[in-house]
């Protein structure tokens, strides 16, 4: 995959985002679908394809062709939204292991999601195609003792 295309990318996800261009990009990282199992879903089978955890690093599910694929490509475009996210609250330069400054609510989670996943679907629209992204986020909320956090 080409530098090229994710400075491509990131330029859609600034546009679409509306967040500043960063110093500095991410590094798009490249693994095979066990370690999104193991690390974004805790051992447990999903269906994670991108992972944002903090610092510069996106990772991309390894099966993924952004340069032939436009729902590929919108996966890197959602996840650059979560590391501008980062970049805006200072979580782009944490600790390794250290996934944010602040654990974040509940509330504040599901909005960068739905932030995210809106930037994902303008970007598929623009290019004239329809595809049902971020439609598991509609039934998401936080439990009531979750609320305070």
């Amino acid at each position: 995959m080409s530098a090229d295309l994710f400075a491509a990318l990131l330029s859609w996800a600034v546009t679409l985002s509306g967040y500043p261009a960063p110093a500095e990009p991410p590094v798009v990282v490249t693994k095979p679908h066990a370690f999104f199992v193991e690390q974004a879903c805790n051992g447990q089978q999903c269906k994670v394809l991108g992972w944002y955890a903090g610092g510069r690093n996106i990772y991309v599910d390894d099966t993924l062709d952004p340069q032939d694929s436009l729902f590929a490509s919108s996966i890197v475009v959602h996840e650059m939204v979560h590391y501008l996210q980062g970049v805006a609250r200072g979580d782009d330069v944490l600790k390794p292991g250290a996934a944010f400054s602040v654990t974040p609510s509940c509330e504040q989670s599901i909005q960068w999601e739905h932030e995210a996943y809106a930037v994902q679907r303008e970007y598929i629209l623009r290019y004239g195609a329809f595809l049902p992204v971020g439609s598991s986020m509609l039934h998401v909320h936080c439990e009531a003792n979750n609320a305070q956090r």
